[in-house]
């Protein structure tokens, strides 16, 4: 009895500590970035995800559409986005097309991968910030964007997906769409020139 007791409270004193190490890493990380996301579907009991940290898939299966490109599994989105998201490609397969995402989810250390890579090959952070931005300006690192190929499937996605809350952002990235609600009755907002928004 005496034995089971003492080792009850090793594991209650062991959940405690795990616990406190988990509240300290979070305090840390708001207090180096100054923010936290977390996702919006919270269900009692369960903690909220910082959905920046979430990685998504950083490859895929090779697109049988378009070999050019890999279609991954859209792992990582928000909640809703991932749901949206579904209902999007179902509504796309009921009219014969089909698409493949090319990116979709990204933690903010594979979007800092992307944004140095860029940088490298247009020369300047301002220049590679109208493709791809630094992590805490990204809506993939917010877990709310695909991008979608083949363009083929990008531009269905253009005509349809306001209706299921889908909204093509830039000018120039005919490929990439972010999900908002308040899109289906609120309508897309003016595309932008480009991620900088110049």
């Amino acid at each position: 009895m005496r034995g089971s007791t003492s080792s009850t409270g090793r594991r209650l004193g062991l959940g405690v500590l795990v616990v406190l190490v988990l509240l300290v890493a979070a305090e840390v990380f708001v207090g180096v970035t100054g923010r936290a996301s977390f996702a919006q579907d919270r269900k009692p009991g369960q903690a909220l995800a910082i959905v920046d940290l979430v990685p998504g898939p950083e490859t895929g299966p090779v697109c049988p559409l378009d070999k050019r490109y890999v279609d991954e599994r859209p792992d990582g989105l928000r909640p809703d986005v991932l749901a949206a998201f579904q209902r999007l490609r179902a509504a796309a397969q009921a009219q014969g097309v089909r698409m493949c995402v090319n990116d979709g989810k990204r933690s903010m250390a594979q979007q800092q991968r992307e944004f140095d890579n860029a940088v490298r090959r247009f020369g300047t952070a301002e220049l590679a910030a109208r493709y791809v931005l630094p992590p805490d300006k990204s809506m993939h690192v917010k877990g709310i964007a695909v991008d979608v190929q083949p363009l083929a499937s990008a531009a269905w996605v253009e005509h349809n997906g306001r209706a299921l809350g889908w909204c093509r952002r830039y000018d120039n990235e005919k490929w990439h769409f972010e999900y908002d609600s308040r899109y289906v009755t609120d309508g897309c907002p003016a595309l932008l020139p480009s991620a900088t928004g110049s």
